[in-house]
């Protein structure tokens, strides 16, 4: 019995790869490389010592799907595969619908078909929306998300719960996350974005090795104690240690249910770029810029769900992100493609 992750070159992919492997879960990869290399799952066999199978496929290519079922014993999917960059969301929203939406669609009837009604599903703590006041609870409304990269996760998560009720035997677990950033302690695999990273910390990174001139800082006069953002950061290997965590309780458990994964702290911008700075002993020059439409002051999670179902609770510090993440990037200036 194996477990399927599409999407399992990427960068929550990868870690989840070696968090599942070391705990005795045999795994199947497929990826269709759009936002992810294939090094990366070179490296991920390197640091785990262990070979599994792997498919380039798209989740949207019902037939090729169907014969990787057929060939192999999946117990349950972990499910990544997804475009997710906000801005390209806004400008080309059919394409994060099709994709996205059409392409979990697809999986979920494969596997209906064949069988396998097990699915931990990525999500994202932007289906809470601007609305709601942190920290933030599982049974607060979500919807009022405005890009339609937030839309793709509200609605695929009500795509899981009405297949759930629809369907006695079928479980999904809902893992929103908050913030993830840092990297493999080993410096071998971390986040390789394309282009001009999207996130804080890959920018910051690349700020710091000199890649990029310099952060621009949005907005430093919200309700904070320095005026700058305040989010939920996740060490990547947490994040995909809760991953593992998920799909034992998937495996033993039906119906359907959301779960925040998070620290359940606050961290605003200028605390991380300065614990980056005093973690690597390297500067981050930044400038504040206007706030961006949409960005609210503070997010951050009650992570107490969690602790409860899954008995799991993130573990590393925000030094440790800014460490693995400046590790990561100082032996890998170009990501996988050196």
């Amino acid at each position: 019995m194996a477990i399927l992750i599409t999407g399992g070159c990427g960068y929550i992919g990868s870690h989840t790869c070696i968090e599942m492997l070391q705990a005795g879960y045999d795994i199947v990869v497929i990826d269709n490389y759009y936002n992810s290399k294939p090094e990366a799952l070179r490296r991920v066999k390197e640091l785990s010592g262990k070979e599994f199978p792997f498919y380039e496929c798209d989740i949207r290519d019902a037939e090729g799907l169907k014969k990787i079922f057929a060939a192999h014993k999946i117990e349950a999917v972990i499910h990544f595969a997804g475009l997710k960059a906000v801005g390209e969301s806004v400008r080309i929203p059919l394409t994060y619908y099709d994709n996205n939406v059409g392409g979990t669609v697809t999986l979920c009837q494969v596997m209906s078909e064949m069988g396998c009604k097990r699915m931990v599903f990525s999500s994202s703590a932007t289906v809470y929306g601007n609305a709601n006041t942190s920290p933030l609870t599982e049974d607060m409304p979500t919807g009022a998300v405005t890009n339609a990269y937030g839309r793709t996760k509200f609605m695929i998560e009500g795509i899981l719960h009405d297949l759930c009720n629809s369907d006695p035997e079928w479980s999904a677990v809902i893992l929103r996350y908050f913030n993830p950033i840092g990297a493999h302690i080993s410096g071998r695999i971390g986040e390789d974005p394309n282009g001009i990273p999207n996130n804080l910390m890959p920018y910051v990174s690349q700020v710091a090795i000199g890649k990029l001139s310099q952060l621009s800082v949005f907005g430093d006069d919200y309700d904070t104690p320095d005026g700058t953002g305040v989010r939920d950061y996740i060490h990547v290997v947490d994040l995909a240690k809760g991953h593992v965590k998920a799909v034992d309780y998937a495996l033993a458990h039906t119906g359907d249910e959301a779960i925040n994964l998070g620290t359940g702290n606050g961290c605003s911008v200028l605390q991380l770029v300065n614990a980056f700075k005093a973690a690597n002993g390297v500067d981050v020059p930044y400038v504040v810029a206007p706030r961006r439409p949409g960005d609210i002051g503070t997010c951050f999670s009650d992570p107490s769900k969690a602790a409860r179902l899954l008995g799991w609770k993130a573990e590393k510090t925000v030094e440790d992100m800014c460490r693995d993440s400046w590790r990561w990037q100082s032996q890998n200036p170009k990501g996988y493609d050196e």
